[in-house]
């Protein structure tokens, strides 16, 4: 072994321990934009060709479209190449998580379609820029899970040398400045009836301002978000606010109109049910992973081929009502598009002296936008429980490839919830963060009761 090649992989272990890790060797920074795109994912395509290479992403929007119009499907044309189901799962298992094929397995007709796959995925120049700067600087705080030395506006690690690493590159990664969503929550029914949680909401994410310095300049935000139920009636007026940071627990104050006071959350965190989600999503798993990593062990498995939804433009197609996309069991399968990936794979073990519900969790993180596109969450007995899956597609005035709506099965209860469903409501507005659309003041606690009161 090399002098190089053993402190790579001494640099690994720390991360793998939970140490403070150190910046990504010379060697490897210099691989981005060459063999390595420019935020770390391997360029060329895989051996049978099934993966292609990447070209760099689709990051100019299409002639005569403009935001806020109708999306329009690039892959319209194209047909699925086989299907996944029950008969034929077992085929397919090395390129599958276990929470997949437990759930092709348990649910009745469940099926997986599997496209052509299509590296469309890109951003900006700057995002390429800057991701190569924290590459050389970013690292681990000495916790072991924040962060320090980081820049925003670009992937934070595209060369991971520990689980926790990657999960930052998810939990960071750029979407824009903050957007302002229109969605809807669904709590399946074996009966196939559901009242959907009709919801508005404003993200901020001043860290990904192309400009920023550093994240002493936004005080250690990660992102702040304000959540405000549209319908039930019963739940109209509703208002969640909740700030995450990089190196601290989140904080989270609730607004109830019946009681006309803002309080505290002080649960608001890890494996406390959402409030109102019939006992089906747990905080930390919104969006599919946020919120403080110190209960666990991250584990940097790799990189491996799996199939996972990507390019669903179906399923985000406002023509269809909530009742064509959410079945009593499971989201209808003709919407979901699978392709083969590469996906880097953490394994997530709880620490000891720590609790959670999930004493073991599992995630495959996409390589070309470091989404979180599957996670498997096991019981105490190792079992599978929770298996969540992201949608994925191109934003391209953004540019970046964004995901809303996800879907997590829980395979002990017999149902699932469809997290942030947006066919029947407006387009997002994912520049109203750049575009100056969001006032700062409604992340003020101080603000909730005001606002709850309009």
């Amino acid at each position: 072994m090399t002098w190089s090649n053993r402190n790579i992989l001494a640099a690994c272990l720390a991360c793998a321990w939970g140490l403070a890790c150190a910046a990504a060797p010379e060697q490897e920074v210099a691989r981005l934009g060459k063999d390595l795109t420019p935020v770390g994912a391997i360029k060329a395509g895989n051996a049978d060709g099934s993966i292609p290479e990447w070209k760099g992403g689709m990051t100019t929007m299409p002639s005569g479209w403009k935001p806020g119009q109708k999306r329009i499907d690039p892959f319209k044309d194209d047909k699925p190449l086989f299907a996944i189901d029950a008969g034929n799962v077992d085929k397919y298992k090395d390129k599958l998580s276990e929470g997949q094929i437990a759930v092709v397995k348990a649910l009745k007709g469940y099926r997986m379609d599997v496209y052509p796959t299509r590296r469309s995925c890109g951003f900006p120049d700057f995002v390429y820029e800057r991701s190569k700067t924290n590459a050389r600087e970013a690292k681990l705080a000495a916790n072991g899970w924040g962060v320090e030395k980081a820049i925003g506006a670009a992937v934070l690690f595209p060369i991971p040398q520990g689980g926790a690493e990657a999960m930052w590159n998810h939990k960071l990664r750029y979407m824009g400045e903050g957007r302002i969503e229109h969605y809807a929550t669904i709590f399946s029914s074996k009966s196939g009836d559901f009242t959907p949680l009709v919801q508005d909401q404003w993200t901020t994410i001043p860290f990904h301002n192309k400009n920023n310095k550093g994240i002493e300049e936004v005080s250690g935000v990660e992102m702040k978000l304000l959540n405000a139920v549209v319908s039930p009636a019963a739940r109209t007026g509703e208002l969640i606010l909740a700030h995450w940071s990089m190196n601290a627990s989140s904080d989270a104050w609730l607004y109830f109109p019946g009681q006309r006071r803002v309080r505290r959350a002080p649960t608001f965190a890890y494996d406390n049910p959402v409030p109102g989600y019939e006992n089906l999503e747990t905080v930390d798993q919104y969006p599919m992973y946020a919120g403080a990593m110190d209960r666990y062990n991250w584990k940097l498995v790799g990189r491996q081929e799996l199939y996972i939804p990507y390019n669903s433009w179906k399923l985000i197609d406002k023509s269809r009502k909530y009742k064509d996309v959410y079945g009593p069991e499971f989201i209808n399968r003709e919407l979901v598009r699978y392709e083969l990936h590469r996906v880097w794979k953490v394994e997530a073990t709880l620490k000891e002296g720590m609790r959670h519900i999930f004493p073991k969790r599992v995630f495959y993180l996409d390589e070309d936008s470091w989404a979180l596109m599957v996670a498997d969450n096991y019981d105490a007995q190792g079992k599978v429980w929770r298996v969540q899956e992201s949608s994925l597609w191109m934003a391209p005035e953004i540019p970046a490839c964004v995901g809303q709506e996800f879907v997590s099965y829980d395979l002990n209860v017999g149902r699932y919830i469809g997290e942030n469903a947006t066919q029947e409501r407006p387009e997002t507005d994912w520049l109203a963060g750049r575009e100056g659309r969001i006032e700062k003041s409604r992340f003020n606690p101080d603000e909730l009761r005001r606002v709850g009161d309009r």
